[in-house]
């Protein structure tokens, strides 16, 4: 018994050490509806920090959050001279710690984000009709990668300069 026992748990540990924990841009890559996102923050030159950081928070916009902003604006986005602007955007979206769903109080509440300058605050609510984020509905809250936390948000929020 002590053997077989031991045999598991050897087993168990060599299977737990063989499983490679995802990052932030791995998670939403695999999900398969961030691609505007993902490609975004490879333009901005945010992706490495997005894989690399610790204890973030990332409110991820869909695809069908960026198709729903004014056609044209994701391209003029992604253009290398507006690489300032949608990392503002970008960085707006993220906080430097974990926020969980059941750490929000059920009141609307400010979160700080990593936006170096101007609007650098998220109004985020919790009522019996969900969570919102300055107006965008969490529609799945929770997601976990080894170096933080995704909610998915079905809109993109724009920081107020």
């Amino acid at each position: 018994m002590k053997k077989l026992l031991a045999t598991s748990v050897i087993a168990m540990a060599m299977a737990t050490s063989t499983v490679q924990a995802k990052n932030l841009v791995e998670v939403a890559q695999e999900a398969g509806s961030f691609n505007t996102l993902i490609a975004a923050a490879k333009a901005a030159g945010l992706a490495g920090a997005l894989a690399d950081g610790k204890n973030l928070t990332v409110f991820a916009p869909t695809d069908e959050a960026f198709a729903k902003l004014p056609a044209g604006t994701v391209e003029e986005l992604l253009k290398p001279e507006n690489n300032d602007k949608l990392a503002a955007i970008l960085s707006y979206h993220v906080l430097p710690r974990k926020l969980t769903s059941n750490m929000l109080p059920g009141r609307a509440i400010h979160v700080k984000t990593l936006k170096a300058s101007g609007d650098k605050t998220l109004a985020v609510t919790k009522s019996a009709g969900g969570v919102t984020v300055d107006g965008a509905n969490v529609v799945s809250a929770d997601i976990t990668a080894d170096n933080g936390i995704i909610h998915v948000i079905d809109t993109v929020v724009l920081p107020s300069n």
